[in-house]
């Protein structure tokens, strides 16, 4: 049996639990998280994070984080979680107010705008979406038909779909989305209703997770959509079951304000 550390912090109820890579395991790590992030059987989780602190001033970041979805797969980043890194770093007296972190998608860089006990907010530049015009809007060939949707990057895959309404099996359409052959490494997927030109419903699919109650990249991709699509303009508010998220988007660069909250600290017994 091994004992692993955790601090437990979500963003906008997508949920994490953090171990300081010292302290964790080394091996079986895919069999690690999905043990520690069952709802039932473990902690419970959307995902598990692996954080290294760098060497002070050696490495141009704070951190480096390795993220591992709740069914064992490792994703190239999570707004959300990358949040609850900073978090976690800063109420360990490990970084300051600004601070960097490196993910699978490369470093990003962190601003904290305000804190209250253990709720911080934090502005995060998500970088630069990439995107090829001829994916902007395509048909993709699902067994119930095609569905208009929008592909891009934003340091993961992202499948955008613009609807009316919630009012039909979006949880299924996404699971068949996220595993269609098109997505040999899967993809997010995100549901979005245009509330107004600055204003977007969102229902997010997660790749490695399914349904979140909310997504960092998820809200970047599908208000860099919506955008681009020429449906709402910048700033944003992404309306999420479990808040608001705000991105702006500014010469290219996507920048994505949300909270993180650490909500307590334990150890798992695997």
């Amino acid at each position: 049996m091994i004992n692993v550390p955790f601090t437990k912090a979500h963003g906008a109820g997508n949920d994490f639990l953090l171990t300081w890579a010292r302290e964790g395991p080394s091996e079986k790590l895919a069999d690690v998280a999905r043990a520690i992030c069952d709802r039932h059987a473990g902690i419970g989780a959307d995902g598990w994070i692996l954080v290294f602190p760098a060497a002070r001033g050696s490495e141009g970041y704070d951190a480096a984080i390795r993220l591992f979805n709740s069914d064992g797969s490792e994703a190239e980043i999570s707004g959300n979680g990358t949040r609850c890194a900073a978090a976690l770093l800063i109420d360990s007296g490990i970084a300051g107010s600004e601070l960097a972190i490196r993910t699978g998608a490369g470093v990003k860089r962190l601003r904290l705008t305000s804190r209250q006990d253990c709720l911080f907010w934090f502005e995060m530049h998500m970088g630069q979406p990439m995107f090829s015009p001829e994916q902007l809007n395509t048909s993709i060939p699902l067994p119930s038909g095609e569905r208009e949707v929008t592909i891009l990057n934003v340091g993961n895959p992202q499948c955008v779909r613009f609807i009316e309404s919630f009012d039909f099996d979006w949880r299924g359409e996404g699971a068949a989305i996220e595993r269609h052959s098109w997505f040999p490494n899967r993809t997010n997927v995100s549901f979005v209703r245009v509330v107004d030109e600055h204003t977007l419903d969102v229902r997010f699919f997660e790749r490695g997770a399914g349904e979140t109650m909310s997504s960092g990249t998820g809200a970047t991709g599908a208000a860099v959509a919506a955008i681009l699509r020429g449906f709402a303009r910048t700033p944003i508010r992404v309306l999420t079951p479990a808040g608001i998220l705000e991105l702006r988007y500014e010469n290219g660069e996507a920048y994505l304000t949300g909270p993180a909250e650490i909500v307590g600290r334990g150890e798992f017994y695997h």
